[in-house]
């Protein structure tokens, strides 16, 4: 092979290297409900959800992100009828690696695959209603006592425990060099002998 033939091999890949518009960092922030599933569905009900993640792409097919999630759920009412409570809720923080898989990365609408795992915080509380006192204040009555309901807590009990997910979304659009998406994700949290299910579904702007 002559210098002449390596030079255009050479410049002809540099080319196509440069002719790529794959950013090398991603962003992406959302927002949705989320609902368990599986035996978690008989004891808490669907929340809502905020995330949001940041990464890098090795090519326009394939990267992997950070992401941060918060999500709220609710305790069911039978379960908090049997524990004599009057309301609870179940939280979890979560900040998972996860590969993505983008199947149609030039098209104006996009499928990704993304699956993973990292470090859950799940918390709990549960509630009784309450009364809070406080002095109030008047032009004409002056200064007055008062009674306001409120939800004390009365339980509380948080754990850190490893976990999966894995799901899939669409993405759509071009604006501001990114895309509008939706997604579903499962997640399960590993309690020991047990475990919470539930799935995120979210809404937001990928970059």
């Amino acid at each position: 092979m002559n210098k002449i033939a390596l030079y255009g091999i050479m410049v002809g890949i540099t080319g196509t290297l440069c002719a790529q518009e794959t950013p090398t960092f991603s962003v992406a922030v959302g927002a949705g409900f989320s609902t368990p599933v599986g035996r978690t569905s008989n004891k808490v009900d669907t929340g809502w959800n905020v995330r949001g993640g940041a990464g890098v792409n090795f090519s326009s097919h394939v990267g992997v992100m950070v992401d941060v999630g918060y999500d709220s759920l609710g305790i069911s009412s039978p379960i908090l009828n049997n524990l004599g409570f009057g309301g609870g809720s179940l939280s979890v923080f979560s900040v998972t690696l996860n590969p993505i898989v983008h199947l149609m990365p030039k098209s104006s609408t996009d499928i990704y695959l993304t699956g993973g795992g990292g470090y859950f915080r799940q918390n709990q509380n549960f509630t009784q209603p309450g009364v809070a006192n406080g002095i109030g204040f008047d032009q004409f009555f002056g200064f007055y006592p008062f009674a306001t309901p409120v939800n004390v807590v009365v339980s509380s009990y948080s754990v850190n425990k490893p976990g999966i997910d894995a799901g899939a979304g669409i993405s759509f659009g071009k604006k501001w060099g990114g895309k509008f998406f939706a997604e579903a994700r499962f997640n399960r949290i590993f309690l020991g002998d047990r475990h919470t299910d539930y799935i995120p579904v979210s809404f937001g702007f990928r970059r």
